[in-house]
């Protein structure tokens, strides 16, 4: 990459030009007054009332004066460093920084540019050339390798978050992971570098890989949810986590008033059809149903509860199916023993109308004589 080689010509020209300094004494290699400790050619050359400072290596340490605690292995490191408290290994590590402190830079050209910063972390080869950002952690060759001036950044593989010049309070886990982030903040990548969604570098988002289609465990699953304070986990259900209990009742029949549509999403370029509901019809209905976002703006629904709801009418249903078969039941009953009393009484009315018809006296005859 051309910014790479143009920064690593730069940094080789500074070190020839501080090569034609006056040289020092030959540094010994046991410890100095103070409990400092010098091995190399202009190694901690200026130092006077400083103490517990360690320089190893052509031109480390050079000119720091006063201060403490300062540990430079490796050609030009903490070069320019005045202000103590900083741990160099590897050539040209922390090669500009001047009253940044607190600092750890571990490869050749770790923390290269950090100039004033302090308390920033970084392991490898071209980690980190960071300039004005503070408090960033940077594990792995050429991560951070752009970062200017943003601040509590984590990358962890190598080339994590190469790309991010000033994006703030990003983490980015696995080679090459964030290497999409350039300005972005607040953004979590592990084992993702691009994201082709249209949200691009969106702030405030998480992103996993290996997870979307890939097929759980045979096992029981559990549905996993956020909660407001960001923790990633499942609902609790047991009593125990839960007061002010009571009967649903009519609180679900809100349902009726909702309104389910199909809608696309603006966001998707496969243009898919959803279906759904709309947040801020839902609000409408009960705010309950409803989560807002930073801003307290109608984002999302809560279908989870609408699903509990569901069930509320389902069991109020199924109660009147079987109060009505009851009914029905003892309905059948009364008809069978109706039945049974009618036939009885037709069976009597019979026996009467057969009894009623013996009875009658016999007919006479009479014969008229002419």
């Amino acid at each position: 990459m051309k910014i790479r080689r143009t920064t690593l010509a730069t940094t080789l020209s500074l070190l020839v030009c501080f090569a034609l300094l006056p040289k020092a004494p030959a540094a010994p290699e046991t410890a100095l007054p103070g409990f400092n400790t010098a091995d190399g050619q202009n190694a901690l050359l200026r130092l006077t009332t400083g103490t517990f400072n360690t320089a190893i290596g052509f031109d480390s340490v050079v000119f720091l004066t006063e201060a403490s605690l300062d540990t430079g292995v490796g050609a030009g490191t903490l070069l320019l460093d005045t202000e103590g408290t900083n741990t160099a290994v590897g050539a040209a590590a922390l090669l500009n920084n001047t009253t940044g402190f607190a600092n750890n830079a571990v490869g050749a050209f770790a923390l290269l540019n950090n100039v004033g910063k302090f308390y920033n972390n970084a392991v490898g080869r071209n980690s980190q050339l960071n300039s004005t950002g503070d408090q960033n952690n940077a594990f792995g060759d050429e991560a951070m390798f752009n970062n200017a001036a943003g601040s509590f950044n984590t990358a962890l593989g190598d080339d994590a978050l190469a790309a991010c010049i000033d994006g703030n309070s990003n983490i980015a886990i696995g080679d090459e992971a964030g290497t999409g982030i350039v300005h972005g903040s607040n953004i979590i990548m592990i084992g993702v570098s691009e994201v082709s969604s249209a949200f691009g570098e969106a702030d405030n988002t998480c992103y996993i890989n290996n997870i979307w289609q890939e097929p759980v465990g045979v096992g029981p699953g559990q549905a996993v949810f956020v909660d407001q304070d960001g923790v990633l986990g499942f609902t609790t259900s047991s009593r125990r986590y839960k007061h002010d209990i009571k009967a649903m009742d009519k609180a679900s029949e809100a349902l009726f008033a909702l309104k389910p549509v199909t809608f696309k999403y603006n966001s998707d370029k496969q243009g898919m059809t959803c279906f759904g509901l709309i947040a801020e019809d839902v609000a409408e209905v009960n705010p309950d149903l409803v989560l807002r976002d930073k801003k307290g703006e109608v984002s999302s629904v809560r279908y989870e509860q609408i699903n509990a709801m569901l069930l509320n009418e389902f069991l109020k249903e199924h109660k009147k199916m079987q109060d009505l078969e009851a009914t029905v039941v003892q309905q059948q009953k009364g008809m069978e023993a109706l039945t049974a009393q009618l036939k009885e009484q037709a069976a009597q009315i019979q026996k009467v109308s057969a009894q009623l018809e013996m009875s009658k006296p016999a007919a006479n005859l009479v014969v008229n004589e002419p």
